[in-house]
């Protein structure tokens, strides 16, 4: 593999893997699963899902990348030629390209809701001191204003794969890897400030304790699932996208230590936007209102804008956050995606983006326009962007993840785990067993269990 197709520094493929595991699952997915199922007891299990399974499957997805040094079809074909364990990759790239059909537009969401913060559009109907309840029905005017339109949308998501199609042209190390060393150190500047603005408000101790002191009796089975479904959603598991950079790694990069520091920032994001999140609301006496996904960034965090000094200022910091978020996560989906058109139909850099990107002006805009015009159509109940979110997040990426368990657990290459954990005995790996095992035998059970709670 050429050098240019190789993360240049170890900071820039930390940065880059990070980036690719921070996103919605962290922003609004992790903070609306934190207050339906119990606060600090949610909490407690997610960080326990992701240090006991999260991070062996992603040394299992690590040693396949590396180890295979290709794309994620490539992988499998190169460690078990003229099997079919190729599908198994061939799932993880479908899996990722409909997440970009869907992701690409909230991107575009957000990009759009940046630029009305900043021109004060978002706030141009909320006059001062309105209550709770009036600046609730603006902000949901506002939303379904931005979102359901059939053109600003779509404009704002071609603006979003425009951005995409500019970063993946510069390549691993003038594309990804020179992004990410510019956003990642800027998002968790703007978390920190934020976190510091909240935990100052009146009553935010209460929304601290919330989401930090522990009640187990709310450990619940339940619970516990959704955890581990949260854990494989926040750290980009069963996509491809970890698979994909690490056959950027370099021979030396220490796995197990990349892993854990990945594991560790992704959850300290959790937890930072937990402690932005759930004091601003409580101080604001926004807490019995739903944090569920969109509603959530577009409607309550604004409100709790309006109620501070300068609110365009704080909005337009949030939502360049969430920004700085979705340009690496839809980037790190796209490579999935570019890397197989490059390596499996030797297409070039230009053309492999060219061919995977322009496709989306049409499949996003047709998600975006099943919030305006094509809302009346459906399939199986559910609206084309509902339909591609569901059928990803609750079929093909647990199915995919538990097919990479199972393939590395008991089909690879039998030194496979052990040669990439030690790079090839140049490092002690004493817990290349406990990892295999966790692997082997409990992270199939464990995502069986998501998959079969997911339709109970």
């Amino acid at each position: 593999m050429s050098t240019n197709k190789l993360f240049s520094t170890k900071i820039g493929l930390i940065a880059a893997t990070v980036g690719s595991a921070v996103g919605l699952g962290n922003v609004w997915r992790f903070p609306a699963e934190t207050q339906s199922n119990g606060g600090a007891a949610f909490l407690l299990v997610y960080i326990v899902c992701v240090l006991l399974l999260g991070v062996p499957v992603m040394l299992a997805e690590f040693s396949l990348g590396r180890g295979g040094r290709s794309d994620a079809v490539g992988v499998f074909r190169r460690l078990s030629p003229g099997t079919a364990w190729w599908l198994v990759g061939a799932v993880a790239v479908a899996a990722s390209y409909l997440i970009l059909c869907y992701y690409m537009v909230v991107a575009g969401w957000t990009l759009e809701y940046l630029y009305e913060s900043v021109a004060g559009g978002l706030y141009n109907t909320v006059a001062e001191g309105s209550a709770n309840a009036e600046m609730r029905s603006a902000f949901l005017l506002k939303m379904e204003e931005y979102v359901t339109s059939d053109i600003r949308p779509v404009l704002f998501t071609a603006m979003m794969i425009g951005v995409n199609i500019a970063v993946l042209l510069g390549g691993v190390q003038k594309g990804i890897e020179k992004l990410s060393n510019i956003l990642m150190p800027v998002l968790f500047v703007i978390l920190v400030a934020m976190c510091a603005v909240t935990l100052s408000l009146p009553d935010a101790g209460e929304g601290v304790r919330y989401f930090l002191d522990a009640d187990f009796s709310k450990i619940t089975p339940r619970v516990i699932v959704n955890g581990l479904g949260q854990a494989f959603f926040s750290l980009s598991l069963g996509m491809g996208i970890l698979i994909t950079y690490a056959s950027y790694y370099p021979s030396d990069t220490k796995l197990m230590r990349t892993s854990v520091i990945v594991a560790l920032l992704s959850l300290l994001v959790a937890v930072l936007m937990g402690l932005i999140i759930f004091p601003a609301v409580k101080s604001f006496g926004l807490d019995k209102e739903s944090l569920e996904g969109a509603t959530l960034v577009f409607v309550t965090l604004p409100e709790v804008f309006a109620h501070l000094p300068a609110p365009w200022f704080w909005s337009t910091l949030f939502f360049l956050l969430l920004l700085v978020a979705a340009l690496t996560s839809t980037v790190s989906i796209a490579e999935v995606s570019v890397a197989m058109m490059q390596d499996r139909f030797r297409l070039s850099r230009r053309a492999a983006v060219l061919v995977i990107l322009l496709p989306l002006l049409l499949f996003s805009s047709l998600c975006s326009l099943s919030f305006g015009s094509l809302s009346d159509f459906r399939v199986f109940g559910m609206t084309i962007f509902e339909l591609l979110d569901s059928f990803t997040t609750d079929i093909l990426l647990p199915l995919g993840s538990m097919a990479v368990c199972i393939y590395l657990g008991w089909f690879a290459p039998k030194t496979l785990l052990a040669d990439e954990l030690s790079n090839n005995g140049a490092l002690r790996s004493p817990l290349t067993p406990v990892v295999l095992g966790i692997v082997r035998y409990l992270a199939p059970v464990l995502i069986a269990l998501i998959l079969v709670f997911n339709y109970i």
